[in-house]
């Protein structure tokens, strides 16, 4: 018998130790729980990042977040203004069914004093604390929970403390920050900085820290952004980066143009409001960096995204979403479309792009699935799963809803809508009509089809109207008030004499001399 080769025997041995090593060890870096990181931007466009198309605005960081993991082309919010698509990213469910179906703070019923047809519909003003909310789910889960940004679910007593969150660094009840983008913020529950720091690098810097003192334990972090709401604000410097940058107008170009209610921005020039998405991309970046440098970066998913459509008319007028219709506050695809990435290393491949429509409902039973925390189907009733989609896989065809029975200070009508493969149906409440749309073959909504498909158009409608009656909605009532001349005075002197001081006062921004005040932090924003 030949003698036992030595180097396969120590082979063995050593293979067999290894083994026995691995076995004592603490669970692999597959196995431990993965991290969250979501992002919440506020009225980011779904052309305002580089990535997205923009030839104005920068944003290196945040467009490295889809090239790293997945971008969803047909990523949407599940209403065209805050409070109610930041609900339904904390409960899962659309707001027809969670009840915030606007903004928390808007008018309704009879406290509406614009000369409109039909009264603005009631709705609830603060996130029910009977329901589970996406942190509560995490934090049973054991995982540590944080908030910083944002909130606009409630006042004292409905902030996020009282709804799953461990932390929370300035999240309140107003929309828009209180002091505006930098230092004092006049913020209850933010500490102020020194004069002038940057609102979203410290909320970011607070997400960070919070990352670096947890590291140790899975996290579910929200870091939701004021930017880039209204006040529109940025540094002098970046102002002048952006002046330098924009594009000049052509020849008999217009800057506004009116569709249907409001003046609509045509063109991406402002370089108050390009200064502030550098700014927030800074601020991506922080945390971003915070994870490579703990090595957190491959198991932790990043998820980032918006609550509804850039304001192309409006508040500030500050940005165009072109070659979509409309913006924030509106039923088209501008008002709702946004931005809508994941980024997984150590579970999704990068560089993946999907066309399946998705919205803010799924990132809730999306989150636990990739965690392997037990879904909540009796909670998140709205939302799916994207998993599937992440793993190279397709999930079941199904309709999505949108149900705004409100105006919008952005020139918005009451409507629902009902989205079905490629057709898009906006029902309107306050003459009853639909609008029907081929997004496939017309992504700009020009081309109403309901006239030339009825058949379809009745289907569609019969659909969402039977929608509306399970989940209970709220709907607008006539307006015993209504004068149609007093409305017809109200949007002409909005269509001529307001429209003429827009393009005045946006172009002056450009010019060298402007400036907002004396100190470039103070309030800045246009009530035009």
């Amino acid at each position: 018998m030949s003698s036992p080769d030595p180097f396969r025997v120590c082979a063995a041995t050593v293979a067999v130790c290894l083994l026995s090593v691995a076995c004592s060890c603490p669970a692999s870096a597959a196995e431990t729980k993965p991290n969250v990181v979501l992002i919440l931007m506020d009225d980011m466009g779904a052309h305002d990042l580089s990535g997205e198309g923009s030839q104005f605005y920068q944003s290196p960081n945040i467009d490295s977040i889809a090239a790293q993991g997945i971008r969803f082309s047909n990523g949407y919010a599940t209403c065209c203004v805050c409070s109610p698509s930041r609900a339904s990213i904390q409960l899962g469910t659309f707001p027809a069914r969670h009840g915030i179906t606007d903004w928390i703070g808007a008018k309704s019923g009879l406290a509406w004093k614009r000369p409109n047809r039909v009264l603005p519909a009631e709705y609830l003003h603060e996130l029910p604390t009977d329901q589970t909310t996406i942190a509560e789910a995490f934090r049973e889960a054991g995982y540590g929970t944080f908030f910083a940004g944002k909130w606009h679910l409630g006042g004292e007593g409905s902030w996020p403390t009282d709804h799953g969150y461990d932390e929370n660094q300035g999240g309140h009840d107003r929309g828009s920050p209180p002091g505006g983008f930098f230092s004092p913020y006049k913020n209850p529950v933010l500490t102020d900085g020194p004069d002038g720091e940057s609102l979203p690098i410290r909320l970011a810097q607070e997400t960070a820290d919070y990352i670096r003192r947890n590291s140790d334990e899975p996290f579910f972090a929200m870091l939701s952004f004021y930017s880039v709401h209204a006040p529109v604000q940025t540094s002098k410097e970046l102002w002048e980066k952006y002046r330098d940058r924009a594009p000049e107008l052509k020849p008999g170009q217009k800057r506004f143009l009116v569709d249907r209610t409001l003046p609509v921005r045509q063109v991406q020039d402002h370089p108050v409001y390009a200064g502030m998405v550098e700014t927030v991309d800074n601020a991506v970046g922080v945390v971003l960096h915070a994870l490579d440098e703990l090595g957190l970066e491959e198991n932790t998913i990043v998820v980032f995204t918006s609550d509804n459509g850039g304001v192309s008319s409006g508040d500030a007028y500050a940005t165009s979403n072109l070659p979509l219709r409309g913006g924030k506050g509106r039923q088209w695809e501008g008002g709702i479309r946004e931005p809508l990435y994941i980024r997984y290393p150590a579970g999704v491949r990068p560089g993946i792009e999907s066309s399946t429509p998705v919205t803010g409902a799924d990132l809730y039973p999306t989150l636990l699935d990739l965690c392997g925390i037990p879904l909540q189907p009796e909670q998140h009733v709205d939302g799916v799963s994207l998993k599937p989609i992440l793993k190279g896989g397709t999930i079941e065809s199904r309709a999505l809803y949108w149900h705004y029975p409100h105006y919008g200070n952005q020139g918005g009508e009451p409507n629902a809508i009902i989205q079905k493969n490629r057709w898009k149906l906006i029902h309107y409440f306050e003459d009853g009509r639909n609008e029907l749309y081929d997004l496939e073959n017309d992504p700009g909504e020009q081309s109403d089809l309901s006239l030339t498909n009825p058949a379809r158009t009745a289907e569609l409608f019969q659909q969402l109207d039977k929608w509306l009656d399970e989940v209970d909605a709220k709907r607008p009532k006539a307006d015993p008030r209504y004068d149609p001349a007093k409305t017809e005075e109200f949007y002409r002197r909005i269509q001529t004499v307001n429209l003429q001081r827009l393009e005045e006062f946006h172009q002056r921004i450009l010019e060298a001399t402007w400036q907002p005040n004396e100190d470039w932090w103070g309030s800045f924003r246009t009530d035009d």
